[in-house]
């Protein structure tokens, strides 16, 4: 297993875990400054401050990205919601390859309309179904451009709202299913948070391999966990055995970044300053 005591530079910040304190741009610059090498940014993050710019700044700061946030929310109420989705995820993949992501991780969607509280409907196996078409049609688009997706799995307690594939199995099986070749082009993202408590996890990881794991999320599990969305716990603070899973994602073949993502109303309330600090020293000695 790879040795992070010594520096960071393995180390990737999914820009949501400072997303309250700073615009993008702002981020970059502060990561540039620490010498964290790589981020995983929202395309809404983007957006509000302008594709080509944040294209410019992360070729003159020499930072990477370890992924690109989000595709995916393919099941809709009717013909017109399903092909919207399609396009919008064609637009994803646009960005993606533009800002020279190695992958777009697909969240792939549930129940449309469970998020706002009103499902149009209820059927699960739809929603899969739909999952599954969506991404056999994106990954059309995707090998045309080159651009790998990532598939990642969301805890069940997701399962109605934000994600109808909730284990490693479930997207290994898709994965099987649209890319039986394994062409890269076809693989997981594997965070941590949704799927530390799979009694399978090691076998899947191994199932994966290098070239489906394309990419490795860490944040702890708080116990108690106090909002579904928002109480991710920083690296050490919870319950998840971070080395022991690091260790299983690198006999399987992976050598990329530990990606941090926290979604967290406790963190989001600290000075970003000390949020970066802090991910830095834990990802020295507890991821």
């Amino acid at each position: 297993m790879r040795d992070f005591s010594a520096n960071h530079e393995t180390l990737s910040i999914n820009t949501a875990t400072v997303r309250k304190q700073w615009p993008l741009n702002r981020i970059i610059d502060e990561c540039a400054r620490r010498d964290i090498r790589a981020i995983s940014p929202w395309r809404d993050q983007v957006t509000a401050v302008g594709i080509d710019r944040i294209a410019r700044q992360l070729r003159e700061t020499g930072i990477r990205l370890s992924g690109f946030c989000r595709g995916g929310f393919f099941p809709a109420a009717d013909a017109a919601g399903l092909r919207a989705a399609l396009e919008d995820n064609r637009k994803a993949i646009d960005e993606a390859r533009q800002l020279d992501s190695p992958c777009l991780v697909l969240v792939v969607g549930s129940l449309p309309g469970a998020l706002n509280g009103a499902p149009a409907y209820v059927d699960i196996s739809r929603a899969r179904a739909e999952v599954r078409d969506g991404i056999a049609a994106t990954l059309e688009y995707a090998r045309e451009i080159g651009m790998p997706l990532a598939i990642e799995p969301l805890h069940p307690m997701q399962a109605a709202d934000r994600a109808c594939i909730n284990t490693l199995e479930q997207a290994l099986d898709l994965c099987d299913e649209l890319d039986p070749e394994r062409t890269g082009m076809l693989g997981v993202a594997a965070d941590l948070y949704h799927v530390w408590w799979d009694p399978k996890l090691e076998a899947q990881l191994m199932r994966a391999g290098a070239d489906r794991l394309l990419a490795y999320h860490v944040c702890d599990w708080l116990t108690p966990t106090r909002d579904l969305l928002n109480d991710r716990g920083m690296m050490g603070d919870g319950v998840i055995e971070l080395k022991k899973c690091r260790h299983w994602a690198e006999a399987a073949g992976y050598s990329g970044f530990a990606e941090v993502e926290i979604f967290s109303d406790y963190w989001w309330t600290k000075p970003g300053e000390e949020v970066l600090d802090t991910c830095i020293a834990r990802h020295k000695t507890v991821v």
